[in-house]
């Protein structure tokens, strides 16, 4: 959530900031500065009111000491009086602060100035690709077709059990996909960050706070009974577990990393960009989360991407790096770095990881804060990154490797999945 102060004392750069974001519902802000006036103004009678009633409590008590018995009953009636309109004006002042939180909530983050200007995908900047992509022969498979020849995956089991986007993993399928999340899990562990295993189901408060709802409540999961919902990525409860709490400042930075299923009820289009792995509604991820000094937050966002580039590096993937346009960028993220893997069978782009800085947005809804060396109360910032999600990643780690004996797999891996091929 955007923070009040900023609005009113940087309106400009927030309108900017929102129009780079191409949001359209700009009024918003000047909504939320007027229903400011009412607030203060409200807030001001009120503060009137009761300093009234403050001399005249003294007063009554004088007149009282001194016999004046009815004047000191003229003064209580209008103190009376003065009590029932502070009551209107509490009732009014907190339908007022109510009315602009719901409008506060509406305002994406404002990007960073490193966003580039843009309003769909192909818009972003590619500010790194491999310099040569590999080639297949014209026989090569996609993954759907090499899942089903060596019985890796099967997708219309998944759709007996479910419905379309749930796979079942079988055989050296699941080993594959336990390995590869055992592999990103000790990467993450070797660089700082401390394993969490967190609850699948979140209370919307938890929702909340990462920036889920009310933003993507169509997108999740909701079990209505009990009024949770199915985490979409393991940021959002890893990031709410610091909900409510005070840092110190010698905590910076609190890393964290944890491997769960994640669930989407995203719809896609028809056709081979959904088709196999390439979208799912329930896949496995591996997240890096950190909660940050305001002062660190752009150097560390720049270590988390060195980090999930050295992944793709050891997996031996071709890769590239966009930086998200202002259109294409996430209701929470201040700044957002995508990673791409090359599938040489589809012969196109397959995105695995996006990792973002936030800022103080997501902070500033869960009331994460810190005291600064001067005893300032600051909110920390967050940033998280996907290291990696499972689904493209292996997908194009098969159709990559395919040779004529089987799919050979990355060295780096081997000892993580227990096998150099998969035959």
């Amino acid at each position: 959530m955007i923070a009040l102060n900023l609005i009113r004392n940087e309106k400009e750069r927030v309108l900017q900031g929102l129009q780079k974001k191409h949001f359209t519902a700009i009024h918003l802000v000047d909504e939320i500065l007027t229903l400011d006036e009412v607030r203060k103004t409200t807030q001001k009678q009120m503060d009137d009111l009761l300093a009234q009633q403050n001399v005249a409590a003294k007063q009554i008590g004088g007149l009282m000491k001194e016999g004046k018995k009815a004047e000191a009953e003229a003064i209580k009636l209008q103190v009376a009086e003065w009590k029932a309109s502070t009551e209107t004006l509490k009732t009014e002042l907190a339908q007022t602060e109510q009315k602009q939180f719901d409008l506060l909530v509406l305002l994406p983050n404002i990007p960073s100035q490193l966003v580039p200007n843009g309003r769909t995908p192909e818009d972003n900047e590619v500010i790194y690709t491999v310099p040569e992509l590999p080639t297949l022969s014209s026989t090569a498979k996609p993954h759907w077709e090499l899942t089903e020849q060596y019985g890796l995956i099967d997708f219309e089991l998944g759709v007996k059990l479910t419905g379309a986007g749930f796979p079942v993993y079988t055989n050296k399928g699941a080993r594959l996909q336990r390995g590869l999340i055992n592999f990103f899990l000790d990467r993450a562990t070797a660089a700082g960050y401390v394993e969490m295993m967190p609850p699948l189901l979140v209370n919307a408060d938890s929702g909340f706070g990462t920036g889920q709802l009310p933003d993507k409540e169509g997108q999740m999961y909701h079990a209505t009974v009990d009024d949770f919902y199915l985490i979409p990525t393991a940021e959002v409860p890893l990031t709410n577990i610091y909900r409510d709490v005070i840092l110190k400042e010698e905590q910076f930075p609190i890393k964290m990393c944890g491997y769960t299923p994640c669930f989407r009820r995203e719809a896609g289009s028809y056709g081979k960009d959904v088709r196999g792995l390439n979208r799912l509604h329930q896949f496995d991820k591996v997240e890096i989360v950190q909660f940050e000094h305001p002062d660190k937050s752009y150097n560390t966002l720049e270590t988390m991407v060195k980090h999930v580039e050295g992944l793709l590096k050891e997996l031996e993937l071709p890769y590239r790096i966009l930086r998200l346009c202002g259109g294409d960028m996430s209701f929470a993220s201040a700044l957002t770095y995508d990673f791409e893997v090359w599938s040489a069978a589809q012969q196109r782009w397959l995105e695995v990881s996006s990792t973002s800085n936030f800022e103080s947005f997501q902070t500033n809804r869960m009331k994460t804060r810190f005291k600064d060396s001067s005893g300032k109360m600051q909110l920390a910032h967050t940033l998280n990154g996907s290291a990696l999600a499972l689904p493209r990643i292996v997908a194009a780690l098969l159709e990559n490797n395919q040779t004529a004996s089987g799919i050979r797999l990355p060295k780096a891996i081997h000892s993580f999945v227990g096998m150099e091929i998969i035959n």
